[in-house]
């Protein structure tokens, strides 16, 4: 099932940040460490370029990723031209704090009161844009939630006569093009619950776990692997913690067993885990890009 989701107050929310990004230096683009590219909102790059702003990236979250995965996406990111990328993790006051130097860097002509340095806050749902304000701010500046999109409008900050910062709405965009991308930001929870198939997701995650991570779901789940698909992973975990529909002859309940995997990798549980490097990130575009799309002529000869 393909993955889309673009609720309204996201249309204004861009409207909004396209008028903002006139009167700011550097975006600061807040991305999940796990699937940095994937999970980079191609609009946020439109609107960066359209006004010549350089950007901050913050893989966030970087103390849930694989190290070598991240380590990999830095060196990808700090080749591209007015790009400054680095691994935080927003609870962390320490990684905060080195921030500014950072952004200074790539807008040294805003270093005095007279020119404070502006910035703006930008990224997909729920990647921790809100905790970064808070941690930065040293007080409750901007709502925390487990669910997407909790902050609706932007917020503005003079952080001190040198810097300011510009809160602004976690972004989906209208059409995500790739299906695997889809997946990989319902696995993390960036795209809302009414939108996706949980069951689906997780299938699409127990087959990366199980190609790329075996070991930390032998560790976590108890079960053997041997001879198991993506599928099957599933219903061992539904197996062994016991997920069964009541009334039902024994069924497995997946749905149940589903939400066990997807929470356990969203909060680490699982491990250190990272759903795409550059390398997988290129061969899934090389693949894209090699299957021919059908035609409307050649649907209609396969059905008849």
């Amino acid at each position: 099932m393909p993955i889309q989701w673009f609720p309204g107050h996201m249309t204004t929310a861009r409207k909004k940040a396209a008028e903002t990004m006139a009167q700011i230096d550097v975006v600061v683009e807040v991305l999940d460490a796990r699937l940095p590219e994937a999970g980079s909102n191609p609009m946020i790059h439109e609107l960066r370029l359209h006004r010549q702003r350089t950007c901050l990236k913050l893989l966030n979250k970087a103390d849930l990723a694989d190290p070598e995965a991240t380590r990999a996406w830095l060196d990808y990111f700090n080749r591209q031209p007015g790009v400054l990328a680095v691994a935080i993790s927003a609870k962390k006051a320490s990684d905060v704090a080195k921030l500014p130097t950072l952004a200074q860097k790539l807008a040294p002509h805003r270093d005095d009161t007279f020119k404070p340095l502006r910035l703006m806050i930008m990224g997909i749902p729920n990647v921790g844009k809100s905790t970064l304000m808070n941690t930065w701010v040293k007080r409750k500046v901007a709502a925390v939630g487990d669910e997407p999109a909790v902050t609706k409008s932007q917020q503005r900050i003079n952080l001190s006569p040198r810097l300011i910062l510009v809160d602004t709405p976690g972004m989906t965009w209208p059409k995500i093009e790739h299906d695997t991308d889809g997946f990989m930001l319902a696995a993390s929870h960036a795209i809302g619950r009414n939108a996706v198939i949980d069951e689906e997701v997780a299938v699409f995650l127990a087959g990366i776990l199980l190609e790329r991570y075996p070991a930390l779901l032998k560790a976590r789940y108890g079960f053997a692997l041997e001879g198991l698909d993506a599928t099957g992973v599933l219903e061992a975990v539904a197996k062994k913690r016991g997920c069964i529909l009541k009334g039902r002859g024994g069924e497995l309940d997946l749905e149940k067993a589903a939400m066990i995997l997807l929470t356990d990798y969203r909060s680490g549980m699982l491990g250190r885990i990272s759903l795409e490097t550059p390398a997988t990130r290129q061969a899934m575009l090389a693949a894209a890009t090699s299957t021919p799309k059908k035609t409307a002529a050649s649907k209609s000869d396969a059905t008849d």
